[in-house]
């Protein structure tokens, strides 16, 4: 019979929101400015690109180990271990195609059908396809935005059940831009331990904080490293989204399912991209420093021009590269309010309803995926869209003054 599997014909296709629609405009000659995807606006620095390069001359272009190059893991395992303070070695460390591929294999390896996962509303959606084509159910909790989104143990706690597997956790978040605290991480683990549930923590903005907020790995706290697997990347820190270049931490029984997953759908990591990993966070720190500093720059510029428009309030986030302002005042739906501002401001911006029930009355609008200049324009757009839009509501006084078109 010709048809597809029941997995894919059973579930969502995966959607990429406002981006999607920004897409079919290519061609039309407009001057889009993107601040809806994840993607870093910056080059990947030389000595990565040189060090791939050299492995290339060097004839690294063949098969290598299926976990990932020894020398590329145990630098892993030496930045895990000073810089996210878990006690892992290079056997602990799985290569992946990025983090969409750790976090896939992890939900292949981990879920049965019918087993539930836990994810916090705002999520990150693309993690959701992942759970159903393992046959789980995601379940989702909602945060409170009138409380900043607080991770309480206690909402958690109410949504899990018989079936409940893991928890799915995303630390700095995308797409609010919290850093979780010690104090509520360790809430989590108390829960994680007692009920007896894992955690899969994604971390691939690890190096994105500011203000000198704390990243925290969860798996680092006493009694989680046997029950977390925790993902990473360089797509972001290191401007490598397109290198498709991540990796996990895990615990030595998961490991065995992880790699059974990992090694039947892609065999290995490319060899010779693992030599530009290594240099990466082998490299100069103060390249990772100058690139993070460059996206406080911007999220400074967004989030002090987002707050001079009328009907727009935004809190500065602590971490990742995300703002999420509030703009709850006008009462129309997020997402309608997404596309109103692609048609009439050409700016391209996610909508809260994209991440969730809690998302609502909130757009969430990426810095890092521009410079500094085009975030500029792409503010001066947005203020005299909101402008427009205030000054047009029922029943405003026509002298109302405008803000932020400086």
């Amino acid at each position: 019979m010709r048809r597809v599997a029941r997995r894919i014909s059973g579930t969502p296709q995966k959607s990429f929101g406002m981006y999607q629609k920004a897409a079919a405009l290519a061609g039309s000659g407009r001057d889009l400015i993107h601040l809806e995807l994840g993607r870093p606006a910056a080059d990947t620095p030389e000595h990565i690109k040189q060090a791939t390069i050299a492995a290339i001359l060097a004839g690294d272009v063949h098969y290598s180990d299926l976990k990932g190059t020894a020398s590329f893991r145990e630098a892993l395992a030496e930045k895990l271990r000073s810089q996210n303070g878990m006690d892992v070695s290079a056997a602990d460390i799985l290569v992946t195609n990025g983090l969409t591929h750790a976090s896939f294999a992890a939900f292949l390896a981990l879920l049965d059908p019918g087993d539930e996962a836990i994810l916090l509303d705002p999520f990150y959606p693309q993690h959701i396809g992942k759970i159903e084509l393992a046959g789980a159910r995601p379940v989702f909790v909602t945060l409170d935005a009138a409380d900043d989104f607080a991770l309480k143990p206690e909402l958690i706690e109410a949504a899990i059940t018989e079936r409940t597997r893991m928890i799915v956790l995303v630390n700095p978040v995308n797409p609010t831009g919290r850093v979780y605290s010690r104090t509520e991480l360790e809430g989590l683990a108390e829960l994680a331990i007692r009920r007896d549930l894992l955690v899969v923590s994604d971390e691939v903005y690890e190096d994105m904080v500011y203000d000198g907020c704390e990243h925290i790995s969860i798996a680092a706290l006493p009694g989680m490293a046997e029950r977390t697997i925790t993902a990473f990347a360089f797509t972001k820190s290191f401007a490598m989204d397109g290198w498709r270049l991540g990796y996990m931490a895990a615990p030595a029984w998961a490991m065995p399912g992880l790699l059974k997953i990992t090694a039947n759908d892609a065999t290995h990591v490319n060899t010779f991209i693992q030599a530009g990993g290594r240099a990466a966070i082998t490299g100069p720190s103060e390249v990772l420093a100058e690139l993070v500093d460059h996206d406080r720059q911007k999220r400074d510029l967004v989030v002090r021009r987002l707050n001079q428009m009328p009907g727009v309030k935004c809190p500065s986030p602590q971490g990742a590269i995300y703002a999420f302002p509030d703009i709850s005042a006008f009462g129309i739906p997020s997402q309608a309010l997404a596309e109103r501002i692609l048609d009439e401001a050409d700016v391209v911006v996610e909508a809260g309803s994209f991440y969730g029930q809690s998302g609502e009355g909130h757009l969430r609008v990426c810095f890092g995926s521009e410079s500094l200049e085009r975030l500029d324009e792409g503010m001066d757009r947005l203020s005299r869209f909101f402008n427009n839009l205030w000054d047009g509501r029922d029943g405003a006084p026509a002298s109302e003054a405008k803000r932020g078109s400086a």
